[in-house]
Protein backbone atom coordinates (compact mmCIF):
# COMPACT_ATOMS: atom_id res chain seq x y z
CA UNK A 1 0.00 0.00 0.00
CA UNK A 2 1.44 3.65 -0.71
CA UNK A 3 1.03 6.20 0.81
CA UNK A 4 -2.43 8.02 1.52
CA UNK A 5 -1.59 10.53 -1.14
CA UNK A 6 -0.93 7.95 -3.75
CA UNK A 7 -2.79 5.25 -5.68
CA UNK A 8 -4.14 2.45 -2.96
CA UNK A 9 -3.39 -1.20 -4.30
CA UNK A 10 -6.78 -2.62 -4.86
CA UNK A 11 -8.27 0.56 -5.49
CA UNK A 12 -8.99 1.98 -8.90
CA UNK A 13 -9.06 5.24 -7.89
CA UNK A 14 -6.16 6.99 -9.25
CA UNK A 15 -3.68 9.06 -7.41
CA UNK A 16 -5.33 12.43 -7.76
CA UNK A 17 -9.10 10.99 -7.58
CA UNK A 18 -7.80 9.89 -4.12
CA UNK A 19 -5.68 13.07 -3.22
CA UNK A 20 -9.72 14.72 -3.73
CA UNK A 21 -11.22 12.97 -1.16
CA UNK A 22 -8.44 12.85 1.09
CA UNK A 23 -8.73 16.95 0.99
CA UNK A 24 -12.24 17.11 0.90
CA UNK A 25 -12.69 15.15 4.41
CA UNK A 26 -8.97 17.17 5.49
CA UNK A 27 -10.53 20.47 5.74
CA UNK A 28 -13.51 20.24 7.06
CA UNK A 29 -11.82 18.08 9.58
CA UNK A 30 -9.55 20.80 9.90
CA UNK A 31 -11.98 23.64 10.03
CA UNK A 32 -13.68 21.48 12.72
CA UNK A 33 -10.66 20.68 15.22
CA UNK A 34 -9.90 25.25 14.61
CA UNK A 35 -13.27 25.82 16.05
CA UNK A 36 -12.63 23.03 18.63
CA UNK A 37 -9.40 24.71 19.84
CA UNK A 38 -10.67 28.72 19.99
CA UNK A 39 -14.25 27.99 21.24
CA UNK A 40 -13.64 27.39 24.80
CA UNK A 41 -11.18 30.71 24.72
CA UNK A 42 -14.39 32.75 22.51
CA UNK A 43 -17.10 30.73 25.32
CA UNK A 44 -14.72 32.47 28.28
CA UNK A 45 -13.84 35.86 26.95
CA UNK A 46 -18.06 35.87 25.81
CA UNK A 47 -19.13 34.87 29.97
CA UNK A 48 -20.79 31.72 28.66
CA UNK A 49 -21.26 28.61 30.89
CA UNK A 50 -19.65 25.98 29.33
CA UNK A 51 -22.51 23.41 29.44
CA UNK A 52 -24.08 26.28 27.30
CA UNK A 53 -21.32 25.97 24.65
CA UNK A 54 -21.96 22.21 24.14
CA UNK A 55 -25.65 23.26 24.07
CA UNK A 56 -24.81 24.59 20.90
CA UNK A 57 -22.97 22.22 19.19
CA UNK A 58 -26.40 19.93 19.79
CA UNK A 59 -28.14 21.16 17.45
CA UNK A 60 -26.27 20.47 14.49
CA UNK A 61 -25.47 16.92 16.05
CA UNK A 62 -28.96 16.29 16.16
CA UNK A 63 -29.62 17.06 12.50
CA UNK A 64 -26.28 15.32 11.58
CA UNK A 65 -28.13 11.93 13.12
CA UNK A 66 -31.06 12.47 10.78
CA UNK A 67 -29.96 13.82 7.74
CA UNK A 68 -26.77 11.53 7.16
CA UNK A 69 -28.92 8.69 5.71
CA UNK A 70 -31.08 10.46 3.67
CA UNK A 71 -28.28 12.04 1.95
CA UNK A 72 -26.58 8.50 1.92
CA UNK A 73 -29.90 7.02 0.42
CA UNK A 74 -29.71 9.96 -2.01
CA UNK A 75 -25.99 9.05 -3.10
CA UNK A 76 -26.94 5.46 -3.98
CA UNK A 77 -29.15 7.00 -6.54
CA UNK A 78 -27.79 9.94 -7.62
CA UNK A 79 -23.98 9.54 -7.30
CA UNK A 80 -21.08 10.31 -4.30
CA UNK A 81 -19.62 13.60 -5.89
CA UNK A 82 -23.24 15.02 -5.82
CA UNK A 83 -23.43 13.99 -1.88
CA UNK A 84 -19.44 15.29 -1.25
CA UNK A 85 -20.23 18.66 -2.78
CA UNK A 86 -23.24 18.86 -0.56
CA UNK A 87 -21.26 18.42 2.31
CA UNK A 88 -18.64 21.17 1.10
CA UNK A 89 -21.37 23.51 0.23
CA UNK A 90 -22.40 23.14 3.92
CA UNK A 91 -19.21 23.24 5.56
CA UNK A 92 -18.16 26.60 3.69
CA UNK A 93 -21.69 28.70 4.38
CA UNK A 94 -21.89 27.36 7.83
CA UNK A 95 -18.39 28.10 8.66
CA UNK A 96 -18.15 31.49 6.98
CA UNK A 97 -21.79 31.86 9.39
CA UNK A 98 -20.48 31.22 12.63
CA UNK A 99 -17.56 33.68 12.15
CA UNK A 100 -19.77 36.15 11.77
CA UNK A 101 -21.93 35.88 14.07
CA UNK A 102 -18.95 34.89 16.77
CA UNK A 103 -17.33 38.31 15.37
CA UNK A 104 -20.23 40.15 16.33
CA UNK A 105 -20.57 38.54 19.97
CA UNK A 106 -17.15 39.78 20.65
CA UNK A 107 -17.13 42.90 19.62
CA UNK A 108 -20.11 43.82 21.24
CA UNK A 109 -22.30 44.33 18.20
CA UNK A 110 -25.02 41.14 19.75
CA UNK A 111 -25.12 40.32 23.82
CA UNK A 112 -23.60 36.78 24.91
CA UNK A 113 -27.28 34.95 25.06
CA UNK A 114 -27.77 35.85 21.15
CA UNK A 115 -24.35 35.06 20.18
CA UNK A 116 -24.51 31.49 21.52
CA UNK A 117 -28.47 31.41 19.95
CA UNK A 118 -26.65 32.23 16.42
CA UNK A 119 -24.02 30.29 16.36
CA UNK A 120 -26.09 27.40 17.76
CA UNK A 121 -28.70 28.37 14.61
CA UNK A 122 -25.85 28.55 12.42
CA UNK A 123 -23.98 25.24 13.37
CA UNK A 124 -27.94 23.36 12.42
CA UNK A 125 -26.81 24.57 9.24
CA UNK A 126 -23.49 22.37 9.10
CA UNK A 127 -25.64 19.38 10.81
CA UNK A 128 -27.74 19.44 7.79
CA UNK A 129 -25.38 19.59 4.54
CA UNK A 130 -22.20 18.74 6.22
CA UNK A 131 -22.30 15.18 6.81
CA UNK A 132 -22.58 14.69 3.41
CA UNK A 133 -19.16 14.75 3.06
CA UNK A 134 -17.82 12.08 4.93
CA UNK A 135 -20.72 9.56 3.27
CA UNK A 136 -20.12 10.49 -0.04
CA UNK A 137 -16.20 10.22 0.53
CA UNK A 138 -16.74 7.02 2.28
CA UNK A 139 -18.78 5.73 -0.64
CA UNK A 140 -17.11 6.37 -3.53
CA UNK A 141 -14.44 4.56 -2.28
CA UNK A 142 -15.81 1.90 -1.34
CA UNK A 143 -17.53 1.38 -4.75
CA UNK A 144 -14.14 1.02 -6.11
CA UNK A 145 -12.25 -1.19 -4.09
CA UNK A 146 -11.62 -4.33 -3.76
CA UNK A 147 -12.39 -6.23 -0.22
CA UNK A 148 -9.48 -7.05 0.78
CA UNK A 149 -8.11 -3.46 0.65
CA UNK A 150 -10.95 -1.62 1.80
CA UNK A 151 -9.80 -1.85 5.46
CA UNK A 152 -6.77 -0.51 4.86
CA UNK A 153 -8.30 1.97 2.26
CA UNK A 154 -11.11 3.30 4.33
CA UNK A 155 -8.16 3.85 7.23
CA UNK A 156 -6.13 5.76 4.64
CA UNK A 157 -9.21 8.11 3.89
CA UNK A 158 -10.05 8.35 7.81
CA UNK A 159 -6.71 9.51 8.50
CA UNK A 160 -8.16 12.72 6.78
CA UNK A 161 -9.46 13.74 9.61
CA UNK A 162 -6.62 13.11 11.89
CA UNK A 163 -4.14 14.98 10.02
CA UNK A 164 -6.74 17.45 10.50
CA UNK A 165 -7.04 17.95 13.67
CA UNK A 166 -3.08 18.06 13.20
CA UNK A 167 -3.12 21.32 11.17
CA UNK A 168 -6.78 22.86 12.41
CA UNK A 169 -5.10 23.19 15.93
CA UNK A 170 -1.54 24.49 14.83
CA UNK A 171 -2.65 26.54 12.11
CA UNK A 172 -5.75 28.16 14.76
CA UNK A 173 -3.31 30.78 16.54
CA UNK A 174 -1.76 31.71 13.78
CA UNK A 175 -4.85 33.07 12.28
CA UNK A 176 -6.19 34.64 15.47
CA UNK A 177 -4.84 38.41 13.70
CA UNK A 178 -6.08 41.98 13.70
CA UNK A 179 -9.94 42.78 13.37
CA UNK A 180 -11.17 39.23 13.00
CA UNK A 181 -9.27 38.36 16.50
CA UNK A 182 -10.25 34.67 17.80
CA UNK A 183 -12.58 34.24 14.76
CA UNK A 184 -9.60 34.60 12.41
CA UNK A 185 -9.18 30.78 11.95
CA UNK A 186 -13.03 30.14 10.85
CA UNK A 187 -12.86 33.18 8.00
CA UNK A 188 -9.74 31.48 6.94
CA UNK A 189 -11.00 27.49 6.59
CA UNK A 190 -14.17 28.94 4.95
CA UNK A 191 -11.93 30.00 2.58
CA UNK A 192 -9.92 26.79 1.64
CA UNK A 193 -13.27 24.96 1.90
CA UNK A 194 -14.12 27.20 -1.19
CA UNK A 195 -11.08 26.39 -3.00
CA UNK A 196 -11.46 22.58 -2.49
CA UNK A 197 -15.21 22.84 -3.41
CA UNK A 198 -14.16 24.22 -6.85
CA UNK A 199 -11.42 21.08 -6.94
CA UNK A 200 -13.77 18.27 -6.52
CA UNK A 201 -16.15 20.13 -9.03
CA UNK A 202 -14.03 20.32 -11.96
CA UNK A 203 -11.29 16.96 -10.90
CA UNK A 204 -13.57 14.48 -9.36
CA UNK A 205 -15.39 12.37 -11.84
CA UNK A 206 -18.55 11.95 -12.24
CA UNK A 207 -20.34 8.70 -10.56
CA UNK A 208 -24.00 8.84 -11.47
CA UNK A 209 -23.47 5.98 -14.38
CA UNK A 210 -21.56 3.68 -12.32
CA UNK A 211 -23.84 3.84 -9.19
CA UNK A 212 -26.85 3.27 -11.94
CA UNK A 213 -25.09 0.33 -13.84
CA UNK A 214 -24.35 -1.01 -10.13
CA UNK A 215 -28.04 -0.70 -9.49
CA UNK A 216 -28.79 -2.50 -12.41
CA UNK A 217 -27.10 -5.39 -12.04
CA UNK A 218 -28.21 -5.94 -8.35
CA UNK A 219 -31.60 -6.21 -9.72
CA UNK A 220 -30.94 -8.23 -12.60
CA UNK A 221 -31.27 -5.79 -15.50
CA UNK A 222 -29.92 -7.55 -18.24
CA UNK A 223 -29.16 -4.07 -19.69
CA UNK A 224 -26.21 -3.25 -17.26
CA UNK A 225 -22.84 -2.61 -18.73
CA UNK A 226 -20.59 -5.14 -17.48
CA UNK A 227 -18.01 -2.93 -15.67
CA UNK A 228 -16.50 -4.33 -12.41
CA UNK A 229 -18.84 -2.53 -10.12
CA UNK A 230 -21.82 -4.03 -12.08
CA UNK A 231 -20.22 -7.71 -11.85
CA UNK A 232 -19.48 -7.53 -8.18
CA UNK A 233 -23.39 -5.82 -7.73
CA UNK A 234 -24.72 -8.86 -9.52
CA UNK A 235 -23.41 -11.40 -7.16
CA UNK A 236 -25.01 -9.33 -4.11
CA UNK A 237 -28.74 -9.53 -2.76
CA UNK A 238 -30.70 -6.45 -4.05
CA UNK A 239 -31.63 -3.72 -1.57
CA UNK A 240 -35.16 -4.27 -0.75
CA UNK A 241 -34.98 -1.55 1.55
CA UNK A 242 -33.44 0.73 4.06
CA UNK A 243 -30.38 -0.57 5.62
CA UNK A 244 -31.18 -0.18 9.08
CA UNK A 245 -29.03 -0.28 12.38
CA UNK A 246 -30.14 -2.85 13.74
CA UNK A 247 -29.90 -4.99 10.84
CA UNK A 248 -27.92 -8.08 12.01
CA UNK A 249 -24.83 -7.51 9.83
CA UNK A 250 -23.89 -4.40 11.00
CA UNK A 251 -25.49 -4.09 14.22
CA UNK A 252 -22.87 -4.72 16.29
CA UNK A 253 -20.57 -2.21 15.02
CA UNK A 254 -22.37 -0.03 14.72
CA UNK A 255 -23.10 0.10 18.70
CA UNK A 256 -19.20 -0.39 18.99
CA UNK A 257 -19.28 2.54 16.96
CA UNK A 258 -21.18 5.07 18.81
CA UNK A 259 -19.61 3.45 22.73
CA UNK A 260 -16.30 4.64 21.01
CA UNK A 261 -17.64 7.90 19.40
CA UNK A 262 -19.69 9.17 22.54
CA UNK A 263 -16.17 9.07 24.47
CA UNK A 264 -14.16 10.85 21.55
CA UNK A 265 -16.71 13.12 21.67
CA UNK A 266 -17.17 14.15 25.55
CA UNK A 267 -13.34 14.05 25.22
CA UNK A 268 -12.54 16.06 22.76
CA UNK A 269 -15.24 18.31 24.20
CA UNK A 270 -13.70 18.48 27.74
CA UNK A 271 -10.03 18.42 27.14
CA UNK A 272 -9.97 22.37 26.22
CA UNK A 273 -11.74 23.60 29.40
CA UNK A 274 -9.28 20.83 31.55
CA UNK A 275 -6.46 21.97 29.45
CA UNK A 276 -7.47 25.65 30.87
CA UNK A 277 -8.62 25.16 34.41
CA UNK A 278 -5.83 22.78 35.19
CA UNK A 279 -2.87 25.38 33.86
CA UNK A 280 -4.83 28.13 35.20
CA UNK A 281 -4.79 30.21 32.19
CA UNK A 282 -6.41 33.47 30.98
CA UNK A 283 -8.47 32.51 28.11
CA UNK A 284 -7.19 35.15 25.66
CA UNK A 285 -4.15 33.13 24.92
CA UNK A 286 -5.21 29.67 26.12
CA UNK A 287 -5.63 28.41 22.49
CA UNK A 288 -2.16 27.61 22.34
CA UNK A 289 -1.49 25.29 25.09
CA UNK A 290 -5.33 23.86 24.07
CA UNK A 291 -3.84 23.20 20.36
CA UNK A 292 -0.46 21.97 21.87
CA UNK A 293 -2.93 18.97 23.42
CA UNK A 294 -5.33 18.07 20.98
CA UNK A 295 -2.27 18.77 17.98
CA UNK A 296 -1.11 15.83 20.21
CA UNK A 297 -3.87 13.71 19.98
CA UNK A 298 -4.26 14.48 16.22
CA UNK A 299 -0.64 13.18 15.70
CA UNK A 300 -1.31 10.07 17.80
CA UNK A 301 -4.14 9.39 15.64
CA UNK A 302 -2.27 10.02 12.16
CA UNK A 303 0.58 7.36 14.10
CA UNK A 304 -2.76 4.96 14.45
CA UNK A 305 -3.79 5.11 10.78
CA UNK A 306 -0.63 5.67 8.72
CA UNK A 307 1.48 3.70 10.96
CA UNK A 308 0.21 0.73 12.59
CA UNK A 309 -2.78 -0.14 11.30
CA UNK A 310 -1.15 -0.71 7.44
CA UNK A 311 1.54 -2.71 9.23
CA UNK A 312 -0.42 -4.81 11.93
CA UNK A 313 -2.86 -6.63 9.35
CA UNK A 314 -5.35 -6.23 12.16
CA UNK A 315 -8.73 -7.61 11.41
CA UNK A 316 -11.57 -4.34 11.97
CA UNK A 317 -12.58 -6.62 15.23
CA UNK A 318 -9.10 -6.42 16.35
CA UNK A 319 -8.69 -2.80 15.91
CA UNK A 320 -12.06 -1.70 17.79
CA UNK A 321 -11.18 -4.41 21.03
CA UNK A 322 -7.37 -3.10 21.10
CA UNK A 323 -8.51 0.97 20.31
CA UNK A 324 -10.65 0.96 22.59
CA UNK A 325 -8.42 -0.74 25.60
CA UNK A 326 -5.79 1.34 24.60
CA UNK A 327 -8.16 4.83 24.38
CA UNK A 328 -9.55 3.82 28.24
CA UNK A 329 -5.91 3.74 29.65
CA UNK A 330 -5.39 7.17 27.92
CA UNK A 331 -8.33 8.38 29.38
CA UNK A 332 -7.89 7.76 32.82
CA UNK A 333 -4.08 9.26 32.58
CA UNK A 334 -5.96 12.18 31.81
CA UNK A 335 -7.42 12.45 35.21
CA UNK A 336 -4.27 12.41 37.14
CA UNK A 337 -2.20 14.95 34.50
CA UNK A 338 -1.40 18.29 35.98
CA UNK A 339 1.06 19.77 33.53
CA UNK A 340 1.18 20.38 30.17
CA UNK A 341 3.50 18.04 29.33
CA UNK A 342 1.50 15.13 31.12
CA UNK A 343 -2.11 16.36 29.36
CA UNK A 344 0.08 16.04 25.64
CA UNK A 345 1.43 12.24 26.42
CA UNK A 346 -2.21 11.01 28.22
CA UNK A 347 -4.47 12.67 25.45
CA UNK A 348 -2.11 11.68 22.85
CA UNK A 349 -2.03 7.91 24.09
CA UNK A 350 -5.91 8.34 24.40
CA UNK A 351 -6.32 9.40 20.45
CA UNK A 352 -3.87 6.40 19.82
CA UNK A 353 -6.61 4.04 20.39
CA UNK A 354 -9.74 6.57 18.94
CA UNK A 355 -7.04 5.88 15.81
CA UNK A 356 -7.94 2.59 15.92
CA UNK A 357 -11.10 2.18 16.57
CA UNK A 358 -12.58 4.53 13.80
CA UNK A 359 -10.96 2.67 10.71
CA UNK A 360 -11.88 -0.21 12.86
CA UNK A 361 -16.03 -0.23 12.54
CA UNK A 362 -16.31 1.80 9.94
CA UNK A 363 -14.24 -1.33 7.96
CA UNK A 364 -16.32 -4.32 9.62
CA UNK A 365 -19.79 -2.44 8.74
CA UNK A 366 -18.75 -1.84 5.17
CA UNK A 367 -17.07 -5.66 4.84
CA UNK A 368 -20.85 -6.47 5.66
CA UNK A 369 -22.65 -5.29 3.39
CA UNK A 370 -22.59 -6.09 -0.72
CA UNK A 371 -21.40 -3.20 -3.30
CA UNK A 372 -25.07 -1.79 -3.49
CA UNK A 373 -25.40 -0.95 0.00
CA UNK A 374 -22.49 1.16 0.15
CA UNK A 375 -23.81 4.53 0.11
CA UNK A 376 -26.44 3.39 2.93
CA UNK A 377 -24.00 2.22 5.30
CA UNK A 378 -21.84 4.78 4.91
CA UNK A 379 -25.02 7.18 5.52
CA UNK A 380 -25.24 4.90 8.95
CA UNK A 381 -21.83 5.35 9.78
CA UNK A 382 -21.99 9.00 9.31
CA UNK A 383 -24.86 9.63 11.30
CA UNK A 384 -23.07 7.09 14.05
CA UNK A 385 -20.57 9.83 14.17
CA UNK A 386 -22.61 12.66 13.92
CA UNK A 387 -25.00 10.70 17.07
CA UNK A 388 -22.04 10.62 19.25
CA UNK A 389 -22.66 14.59 19.09
CA UNK A 390 -25.67 15.09 20.49
CA UNK A 391 -25.63 14.13 23.87
CA UNK A 392 -21.66 13.57 24.90
CA UNK A 393 -20.41 16.84 25.13
CA UNK A 394 -23.51 18.58 27.22
CA UNK A 395 -23.26 15.76 29.46
CA UNK A 396 -19.13 15.91 29.46
CA UNK A 397 -19.27 19.61 30.45
CA UNK A 398 -22.07 18.85 33.08
CA UNK A 399 -20.14 16.51 34.46
CA UNK A 400 -17.62 18.31 34.18
CA UNK A 401 -19.37 21.61 36.08
CA UNK A 402 -19.90 18.71 39.16
CA UNK A 403 -16.33 17.15 39.34
CA UNK A 404 -13.60 18.34 36.94
CA UNK A 405 -12.39 14.62 36.74
CA UNK A 406 -15.99 12.65 36.70
CA UNK A 407 -16.26 13.36 32.38
CA UNK A 408 -13.00 11.15 32.28
CA UNK A 409 -14.03 8.49 34.37
CA UNK A 410 -17.34 7.98 32.74
CA UNK A 411 -15.27 8.06 29.22
CA UNK A 412 -13.47 4.95 30.62
CA UNK A 413 -16.35 2.97 32.03
CA UNK A 414 -17.71 3.37 28.10
CA UNK A 415 -14.29 2.75 26.29
CA UNK A 416 -14.49 -0.76 28.95
CA UNK A 417 -17.38 -2.00 27.31
CA UNK A 418 -16.66 -2.72 23.53
CA UNK A 419 -13.55 -5.73 25.08
CA UNK A 420 -15.77 -6.96 27.32
CA UNK A 421 -18.81 -7.12 24.94
CA UNK A 422 -17.58 -7.93 21.74
CA UNK A 423 -14.52 -10.15 21.96
CA UNK A 424 -16.59 -13.39 20.22
CA UNK A 425 -19.32 -11.30 18.70
CA UNK A 426 -17.35 -8.70 16.38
Amino acid sequence: MRTPFGKVAGSALTSRQFLLLFVAMLVTATGNTALQSVIPSIGRSLGIADLWIGLAFTTSALAWVVFAPIWARRSDHHGRKSLILVGLTGFVVSTLLCGIALWLGLNGWLGAAATMVAFACVRLLYGLLGCATPAGTQAYLAARTRRGARTGALSNLSASFGLGTVIGPALAPLFVMPFFGLTGPLFVFAAAGIVVLAAVAMQLPDDRDRVRAARAAAMGYPSASPTGASVKAATSLPSTAHLKWNDPRIRDWIVAGAITNNALAALITVVGFYTIDRLDLAPVGAEEQVGLVLMAGAAATLVAQWGIIPRSGWSPRQLVLWGSAVAMVGTLALMFSASLHALVLAYGLACLGFGLTRPGFTAGASLAVPLVEQGAVAGLITSVNGFAFVFAPTLGLLFYGWEMHLPFLACAVLLALPPLLYRTRL
